[in-house]
């Protein structure tokens, strides 16, 4: 996994767009409005907030293994209490590598859209073993 390539394009698009995290929801409920339900018809602020430290968590130890496996794993089975299947990780994957891709555009490379693939691979990987 090419860690540099990853943090730096999410450094581009958090400087592009400081709320991406409500353009990536906007996308997801639009695409797959039966998940709108999960968050109560609509994503607060503190939902943001979750989601933007969990991806910037990720990427600052991206070449910690077992931090990892110990917080995704973690993440994995907490996201199992709420509901979430096999499919939503999917649907999920979409939605953010899709509203990556359209703010980081003029860099968006098939050697990014890889990296960022393999890494959300990766990822839910680890949390699916946690949910299972």
């Amino acid at each position: 996994m090419n860690a540099e390539i990853l943090r730096t394009s999410f450094e581009i698009v958090d400087s592009r767009d400081p709320n991406f995290v409500a353009r990536f929801y906007t996308r997801l409920f639009a695409r797959y409005p039966q998940l709108s339900r999960m968050f109560g018809g609509s994503v607060s602020q503190r939902q943001h907030t979750m989601l933007y430290q969990a991806l910037v968590a990720v990427l600052d130890h991206i070449d910690d293994a077992s931090w990892l496996e110990d917080a995704l794993k973690k993440y994995g089975a907490r996201h199992a209490s709420y509901g979430v299947t096999d499919e939503m990780y999917d649907w999920f994957g979409e939605c953010l590598l899709a509203t990556l891709a359209d703010i980081d555009d003029s860099m968006w490379t098939p050697e990014l859209a890889a990296a960022w693939s393999e890494a959300y691979v990766a990822i839910t990987g680890l949390m699916k073993a946690g949910a299972a």
